[in-house]
């Protein structure tokens, strides 16, 4: 079945956002709600990258179910049903709640991709971002930031969190190569055109303020290389790392040698 035949020396990608835009209840919502501790409505999902013109949805111009044949999310427990299995587009799980916690996100590929499912993991975002957020390599953690109160969280609009990825299919076989082939991505603005913010994530420290100024955020292909540029960076100090405590190791190794000759007994 020349179908079934992988095309090696092949790789292709398809880029995703997963993540959450959470937004605060309204005191006629919360009066109505089957439960009244809940602050906040969410809404959980796996989308395309790339947005569409004048959306106020994060990424989704793209439908993935041509490769994508089912998202899982495993809520918190207290939910009914945690385990929410969303077979077709949109590919996303809305619900109210109080609380962050984190979700995992399991991505199941068409039976013609002939590839294992992916598990991804998305810490639930539900209060605005703070400028006290601790920063990657900080000397010093600072003190946990004040929740807002309900109305003043309100004014400041709906809270996202987002995450960029690229799906990598290596080696893919034939007729699941054609069937990508034919669907190819649309592509990432190099530039945000309505000026929309861009989305902060912890790896980008430097996206907060503009994340604070509000509005529907929109990744772009000049974040796409920034966040390669930061991965090939990140890749380079853990290999120079390696290499420290290869040399370590080396060299206690050789020590060790030394010692236990010393301690040989003398024939």
């Amino acid at each position: 079945m020349a179908d079934r035949v992988r095309v090696r020396g092949v790789t292709i990608h398809r880029p995703i956002i997963y993540g959450n835009t959470a937004t605060v209840l309204t005191p006629a919502e919360r009066e109505t709600s089957h439960y009244p501790d809940h602050t906040h409505r969410w809404t959980v999902a796996v989308r395309s990258a790339t947005s569409a013109p004048d959306s106020d949805v994060v990424g989704g111009a793209d439908d993935l179910a041509y490769f994508v044949k089912r998202v899982t999310f495993k809520l918190h427990d207290t939910y009914p049903n945690p385990t929410r299995n969303i077979d077709k587009p949109p590919f996303e799980v809305s619900e109210t709640g109080w609380g962050e916690f984190e979700i995992q996100i399991r991505i199941t590929f068409v039976a013609e991709s002939g590839e294992k499912a992916i598990t991804l993991y998305h810490h639930l975002k539900l209060h605005p971002w703070s400028v006290t957020f601790p920063l990657p390599n900080a000397t010093s953690v600072p003190a946990e930031p004040e929740i807002p109160s309900p109305e003043n969280a309100a004014k400041l609009g709906p809270v996202h969190s987002w995450q960029y990825d690229e799906i990598v299919f290596a080696d893919p076989f034939q007729n699941f190569l054609a069937l990508l082939t034919a669907h190819p991505p649309t592509p990432l603005p190099k530039t945000s055109l309505s000026k929309k913010p861009i989305p902060f994530h912890m790896s980008n420290p430097a996206s907060l303020e503009a994340s604070l100024k509000g509005g529907v955020p929109e990744f772009t292909s000049a974040m796409e290389k920034e966040e390669a540029d930061r991965l090939e960076e990140a890749k380079g100090k853990i290999i120079k790392e390696q290499e420290r405590w290869r040399s370590i190791l080396i060299e206690k190794e050789k020590e060790l040698e030394r010692l236990q000759k010393l301690l040989a007994p003398k024939e």
